[in-house]
């Protein structure tokens, strides 16, 4: 049985490929994701403030076999605890001014609602088994038995403009820490904080 909750130590670092150098400055996509709350969210029209995205490519599941060789592709595993860290940082994110936050990945609504409630994330996930985000943006994805899967990133998105890109993602259980020290190190002024 496999403990999708901690990380081995000697996981192989992702590198940064360029993948996601074009990302800033890029206007979010008038797309609609059904997220696991019940709604859809557009993803241009998020509202003012800064929306924080984070990609990941498949969150095990209790009873459910990962894909053979997971662990040896850089960067793949850790989203059980990517999405434990955003959930034990969420109030702080939002204090330090993260409007809303998101998990986005290519599986369907139902196994991603099973995790949200197994993991009680206050936060929803959203579902783009289409991959709609990767042809509309250019994101980074991988294959793997037969699959075509998102490699993890984040996206901070700021009144409908994606302002910051962080890739790759490395180690995923620390993750929030790096986008909430990133979010406390570029403050919005009073002005543009639409609380």
């Amino acid at each position: 049985m496999t403990d999708y909750a901690s990380l081995p130590s000697d996981l192989p670092v992702p590198e940064d490929d360029g993948a996601a150098a074009h990302l800033p400055g890029t206007s979010a996509p008038p797309l609609e994701l059904h997220g696991t709350g019940g709604t859809t969210v557009r993803l241009d029209a998020l509202g003012p403030g800064r929306t924080v995205i984070y990609v990941y490519p498949l969150t095990g599941r209790p009873g459910t076999d990962m894909p053979e060789g997971w662990d040896a592709i850089p960067g793949a595993r850790g989203c059980t605890p990517e999405a434990c860290g955003f959930r034990d940082h969420y109030q702080e994110l939002l204090a330090a001014g993260a409007v809303r936050v998101f998990g986005l990945s290519s599986q369907e609504t139902d196994y991603q609602r099973e995790v949200v409630e197994r993991l009680r994330l206050p936060f929803e996930m959203l579902c783009d088994p289409a991959r709609s985000l990767a042809q509309t943006l250019g994101l980074p994805t991988f294959e793997v038995s037969g699959l075509t899967l998102y490699k993890r990133l984040t996206l901070v998105i700021r009144d409908g403009v994606i302002e910051h890109v962080f890739y790759p993602v490395f180690p995923p259980n620390e993750h929030a820490d790096q986008v909430l020290t990133w979010l406390r190190k570029n403050p919005l002024r009073a002005a543009e904080n639409p609380l």
